[in-house]
């Protein structure tokens, strides 16, 4: 058989920088080292940013009030979070992989990344390359996942962490996460958890097991489809990289569904500093801001506004978030919120890698 004629072997990465905002702090503060710290902003409705493992040992987690996490663990040190500090850590820890591997890259936050490798030589001893050059070039301590999709990458990074790298086939995620909840799968939140739980769905396994008929009837033709090809690990969608930004956006997926607009506006305010950090070490602008809502229900919804002026103001993006998620107040529990800011002053064609066929994964290391 000729080459053109054997499907592709995808092969992407995820790497994933542990605890970075905790990690970056530790390293200006060496004395806490061991200690719990949780990186979470002041005031009554202040959220979490980030927690160290020995924090999280207690059960605190990202995107929690921080007067909740005072309560799980008061002696934990809870510091201010320092967005200017975490971008500059954040250059140079990219840098660092940009170095090694020589590509683009679809960067999903500050600390968090896929890269892929299909064409790659070696791609397993480049990946070690990165997490020790990281290691002792920067002091920032990098999890690897290695897989046939994204979504074998994300779940493998995740798996062992601190200081995970792992490399898994489709099929053998399939087996070593049988007896995983099944909000292990991305895409499967609290609420969604709940209705599978109520059909004696827990595990990956008993998704597996399930009847697809009957997840449709419970969740409709698309999601059901969808929870059938997740629980077996399928997953085609591409790295989408851009050598032309056309905009800019962060996001977080909350532990648990948030109600409360307070606290929704709490992290309105940190992902508009985080985005505006990313446009300004760019010096990218753009008109258009909107914010972006995902519902326990797994319903989506998208708000822009595009303003008079091009700016990557903070306060000026952050009043506009804050306006549209005030007009939009959600009248159900959110699973997801993002901030976005798009319309720059150069705008260009993305770049779209079509997705390749799936196959097994096999790796030269």
């Amino acid at each position: 058989m000729s080459d053109a004629a054997t499907p592709a072997r995808r092969v992407i990465a995820h790497m994933d920088c542990d605890s970075f905002y905790a990690s970056v702090e530790l390293l200006r503060r060496p004395e806490l080292a061991g200690l719990p710290v949780v990186v979470a902003g002041t005031g009554p409705r202040a959220v979490v940013t980030t927690a160290s493992y020995e924090a999280r040992r207690f059960g605190v987690g990202s995107a929690m009030p921080a007067s909740r996490a005072r309560r799980l663990c008061p002696q934990a040190v809870f510091i201010k979070p320092d967005f200017t500090a975490y971008r500059e850590m954040s250059k140079a820890v990219w840098r660092v992989v940009g170095e090694v591997l020589d590509r683009d890259m679809q960067h999903v936050s500050l600390d968090e990344a896929y890269v892929d490798l299909t064409d790659l030589p070696k791609p397993v001893g480049r990946m070690r390359e990165v997490v020790e050059r990281v290691r002792t070039e920067v002091g920032i301590t990098v999890s690897v996942g290695i897989g046939p999709s994204r979504l074998v990458a994300k779940t493998a990074s995740d798996w062992r962490k601190p200081a995970c790298f792992a490399i898994l086939s489709r099929e053998q995620a399939c087996e070593a996460f049988q007896g995983s909840p099944v909000r292990l799968l991305q895409g499967i939140g609290p609420r969604t958890e709940e209705r599978l739980l109520a059909l004696g769905i827990a595990t990956v396994a008993h998704l597996q097991a399930a009847a697809e008929p009957a997840l449709i009837e419970r969740f409709g033709d698309r999601m059901g489809r969808w929870l059938k090809a997740r629980s077996f690990f399928h997953d085609d969608s591409p790295v989408e990289t851009s050598r032309i930004l056309k905009s800019r956006s962060s996001e977080t997926t909350f532990d648990q569904d948030v109600t409360d607009l307070a606290e929704l506006e709490a992290v309105v305010r940190r992902l508009a500093s985080e985005v505006c950090l990313g446009l300004q070490g760019k010096g990218k602008r753009g008109r258009t801001i909107g914010i972006k809502l995902r519902y326990a229900d797994w319903a989506n919804i998208t708000r822009a506004r595009t303003i008079g002026e091009l700016t990557n103001d903070t306060a000026v993006v952050t009043e506009v978030a804050l306006a549209l998620l005030r007009e939009h107040a959600p009248d159900r529990p959110v699973r997801l919120l993002g901030v976005r800011v798009a319309s720059f002053e150069e705008p260009g064609p993305s770049v779209r890698r079509p997705a390749a066929p799936l196959a097994q994964l096999s790796l030269p290391v």
